[in-house]
């Protein structure tokens, strides 16, 4: 788990303890703060609203669909209402049919976001029946809403920079490569992911 200081800083340092490069990204960076999401229904509809938009107009489109739809939002009114709804509550026609297919799966009971399977990859082939959620984004709501530990982001860029930087590679690793290399971290990817994160953010020294 990565939901709280204990769990992540004992992942943290089993990883230290395997590879020397994450002892220097601790020692440069610190230790990361736990990054965490609210499980649900209302995360993985801020995740399409968000996408490709900036901050600030991802919280104003946010603002007028929950202001037409509800807190927590109407899934029922959100199936049914045409374009032109979603579009005057801030969604694209594209963004719409996302939220329509969150929507359709969550209430005919097909996806049932407290019941997960354990299994991460059947974990992700479900979320990614979602239309707009692919597997990057299931990978960084299995992590930070429900805090899975060994969920491994590999397809992320600054994962990607920031594992090769610490492995002094000479090239960014492909995803596959870094599917590869993290064998080795399991079940602790989590957290390298989330440490990759802080150095990736940090103004501290380079590596």
């Amino acid at each position: 788990m990565v939901r709280t200081a204990q769990s992540l800083n004992a992942s943290l340092d089993a990883l230290a303890a395997v590879e020397p490069g994450f002892v220097r990204v601790l020692e440069s960076h610190g230790r990361p703060e736990p990054r965490l999401s609210e499980p649900g229904i209302e995360t993985l509809l801020r995740t399409i609203v968000g996408q490709q938009v900036s901050v600030a107009a991802a919280r104003s489109m946010w603002n007028k669909l929950i202001a037409k739809y509800g807190q927590p939002v109407d899934l029922a009114a959100l199936l049914e209402a045409t374009d032109e709804e979603l579009r005057e509550a801030g969604l694209s026609r594209q963004k719409a049919g996302y939220a329509r297919s969150l929507a359709g799966l969550v209430l005919s009971g097909e996806l049932d976001l407290a019941r997960l399977p354990a299994d991460d990859e059947e974990a992700i082939a479900l979320l990614t029946k979602i239309k707009g959620i692919g597997r990057w984004s299931a990978e960084i709501y299995l992590l930070f809403a429900e805090g899975r530990g060994d969920v491994w982001p590999a397809g992320d860029l600054a994962v990607q920079i920031e594992i090769g930087r610490l492995l002094g590679m000479d090239e960014r690793p492909s995803e596959k490569q870094l599917r590869t290399l993290a064998e080795a971290w399991r079940p602790h990817r989590g957290a390298a992911a989330v440490l990759a994160w802080h150095s990736y953010n940090s103004t501290g020294t380079a590596l």
